[in-house]
């Protein structure tokens, strides 16, 4: 059995390490867990977001919330033998309750990218909806962990930080833009122009989620690696304008939803092993930083 589940860990990467490891970090009391409350629920990307933390060792109860469709994904979830409990709270009336006691929040609510659409093309509908849903955190789960996953990340984070601060619970360190799918695929491009082992990849990419405000590190690759100067730049433009690869090959049926739940899942077991004590846990993210202007 352990051969076998060796190589589905390194599939799955870190976020499956971390429950590899997760033995170390915790007991199996149940109040070592948290709740994880994901809003958007019924959502492309919240239904496979979803089914992985469903799979965490890290949860304790997962609270589903949508506007619609969420009482048919918390029943479905409900059936999977793994230990995290599930809720399902669907309509404004219930928003509250979905996020009474969560630790942790994950918003993936909001509108998918379209053909001929940029991320900030869906800044008009999906920033009132991110801060719609930060002022419900803010008003009944003030100390969870915020994390966006509604594009555009680079507008849709700041917009949540200033509802937070009206509010008088912002806190800086508590509040992160999840930007993981840039890694991934940068690990991912990197593992396959370079015959590697995708398991053994590691990529920083910084700033934003957007374009060319998405810079990956490459030089800071882990293994150290290295292109001629046209084919690093045609890499950089790949991993920059992937949303977009995803987005034609779909043509009209949605953009990246599921290598976005896989990478949502990978950063937010990522946290909760953090909050666990672990502190050699590093993941690149969207948080207000003081080395720039910006």
């Amino acid at each position: 059995v352990l051969s076998c589940s060796t190589y589905a860990m390194n599939c799955l990467r870190k976020f499956a390490v971390a429950a590899a490891q997760s033995a170390k970090l915790f007991s199996t009391s149940p109040q070592q867990l948290q709740k994880v409350a994901i809003l958007g629920a019924g959502g492309g990307i919240g239904q496979p977001l979803a089914l992985l933390m469903k799979n965490s060792l890290f949860v304790s109860e997962l609270s589903l919330f949508d506007i619609a469709n969420c009482a048919g994904v918390g029943a479905d979830l409900s059936h999977i033998e793994t230990r995290p409990a599930v809720t399902a709270h669907t309509g404004k009336d219930e928003l509250a309750a979905s996020l009474k006691g969560a630790k942790v929040v994950l918003i993936p609510a909001g509108v998918p990218r379209k053909p001929g659409m940029t991320r900030d093309d869906l800044f008009s509908v999906n920033a009132s909806v991110v801060a719609n849903l930060t002022y419900a955190c803010a008003e009944h789960c003030p100390d969870a962990m915020i994390c966006i996953i509604t594009n555009p990340v680079n507008s849709t984070v700041p917009i949540a930080a200033e509802i937070l601060k009206k509010k008088g619970v912002f806190d800086p360190k508590r509040l992160f833009g999840v930007t993981t799918l840039d890694i991934i695929r940068s690990n991912t491009f990197i593992s396959q122009a370079k015959g590697l082992d995708v398991a053994k990849v590691n990529c920083p990419v910084i700033c934003g989620h957007s374009g060319v405000t998405i810079i990956p590190v490459i030089s800071q690759c882990t293994p150290a690696v290295s292109f001629p100067e046209a084919e690093r730049k045609a890499l950089t433009e790949r991993i920059q304008n992937a949303g977009t690869e995803v987005v034609n090959a779909k043509a009209g049926a949605g953009s990246a939803t599921l290598s976005m739940a896989y990478a949502g899942a990978r950063f937010t077991n990522s946290l909760l092993q953090a909050m666990k004590g672990c502190s050699d846990i590093v993941e690149c993210c969207f948080v207000q930083s003081d080395v720039g202007d910006t």
